[in-house]
């Protein structure tokens, strides 16, 4: 069951029944990609309807941002639960790792990726690291042969919203792998070089206001979560 908030149709879902569906993906046939929008690119999507699209075709669309949740409610709709992509990613490389499957890491600045490889190796002993390229690319084909040469399962693509979800929208069956996560700035944390949010932000959804803290600059961007909210209230005006 989908849940519709302002166009974005989230799956109805926990972290768990998440991963269980990602599982299946693999185990499967043929190329499919999961999205994990936040309000920024929930408001994205009203603006851009090829990206909406592309965001709708996603296998998985899962609600990573607590907006997402307050969203829904508002209007009506409440979704379980929130599932953060980098929760959800590390309860998906566990699985991964009891069945020995392969992930290869795609974005982030060069060395990224790599010293996020041998993190994941450690905390995830039977994942195979089928190999890594950075995010600052500026050829499409030769990263999808390079991957598909790997021959990884799954991808984790962080390059960022929105050419992470065109990339695996457009690419994803080039790859080879049977599933492409798309995590934004998750190699980042997974490499050590940013640290998350506290326990005590994350419980309370607020990681973003954390990420404010540390980097005043990203104010522009926050700014997308007040009207994204004052965009909700708007739809919730014509229900």
């Amino acid at each position: 069951m989908r849940v519709d908030v302002l166009g974005v149709a989230f799956d109805n879902c926990t972290r768990e029944e998440a991963v269980e569906a990602s599982m299946e993906l693999l185990g499967g046939s043929g190329s499919h990609y999961v999205v994990t929008p936040n309000p920024e690119i929930v408001e994205a999507c009203r603006e851009n309807e090829e990206l909406r699209a592309v965001v709708n075709a996603a296998d998985l669309i899962l609600p990573d941002g607590i907006g997402i949740i307050y969203g829904a409610k508002i209007l009506g709709t409440p979704l379980r639960e929130r599932v953060p992509g980098i929760e959800y990613a590390c309860a998906l490389m566990g699985r991964m790792a009891e069945e020995g499957r392969s992930l290869f890491l795609l974005g982030a600045r060069p060395g990224y990726a790599e010293q996020a490889a041998e993190r994941l190796q450690e905390t995830y002993p039977g994942l195979r690291i089928a190999g890594t390229n950075d995010g600052y690319f500026q050829e499409n084909d030769p990263v999808a042969a390079k991957i598909r040469s790997s021959g990884a399962e799954a991808v984790f693509v962080c390059l960022g919203s929105p050419k992470q979800e065109q990339w695996m929208a457009r690419y994803g069956a080039d790859t080879g792998a049977r599933l492409l996560v798309g995590l934004g700035g998750s190699l980042d944390i997974f490499s050590g070089n940013v640290r998350r949010a506290p326990p005590v932000f994350c419980k309370l959804g607020l990681e973003w206001f954390y990420r404010l803290i540390k980097e005043p600059r990203r104010i522009g961007r926050m700014m997308k979560l007040p009207l994204f909210l004052i965009h909700v209230m708007q739809e919730k005006g014509k229900r």
